[in-house]
């Protein structure tokens, strides 16, 4: 398996980072269940499978965490998003992405409705479990601090390839 460059990553890191995306993009999409209560195509079509991507997503997340471990000597250098601030943000993301799905987990089996993966009961129904409802209250105001991130995310990216640096948006490419 070919492992990142100095100067760019790898295919695997590429499809870890936009699958990523594109998983969260569809979790987002729960935002639009809270209009006219879901009663709409994407209410019933999209962000009825938010639990089931949430799912999903951690066990994605997890594999990519593993995968960028394995890669920190390879990572492309980039003087301009080696600072402080940019290594902060990278860890908040990836932080936030594992915190997500552990909330919303901790939402769904502290309030007694276990935990379903494909129609398979993971963890039962029982009953309800304060310690988790408290937790998994956090889910959604989680969920904006995840938006406001990514949208720095991709704010910086932006930035930097506006200011010159094409390398950068060209090595996730």
């Amino acid at each position: 398996m070919r492992h990142d460059q100095h100067h760019h990553y790898a295919t695997l890191t590429k499809l870890f980072h936009w699958v990523t995306a594109a998983l969260i993009l569809w979790q987002f999409a729960k935002f639009f269940d809270r209009i006219n209560d879901g009663e709409h195509w994407v209410g019933e079509h999209i962000a009825s499978f938010h639990i089931t991507v949430g799912t999903v997503f951690v066990l994605l997340v997890i594999a990519r965490i593993l995968w960028a471990f394995t890669q920190l000597k390879h990572r492309p250098v980039n003087p301009q998003s080696s600072t402080v601030l940019s290594r902060l943000g990278h860890l908040a993301l990836y932080a936030l992405m594992l915190l997500m799905p552990l909330l919303g987990i901790c939402f769904m089996v502290g309030n007694g409705y276990g935990l379903k993966l494909f129609d398979w009961q993971i963890v039962a129904r029982g009953d309800e479990i304060p310690l988790l409802i408290s937790l998994g209250s956090l889910h959604s105001p989680a969920a904006w601090v995840l938006l406001i991130t990514i949208l720095g995310h991709v704010g910086m990216a932006i930035k930097h390839t506006l200011s010159g640096d094409k390398k950068l948006i060209k090595s996730m490419l």
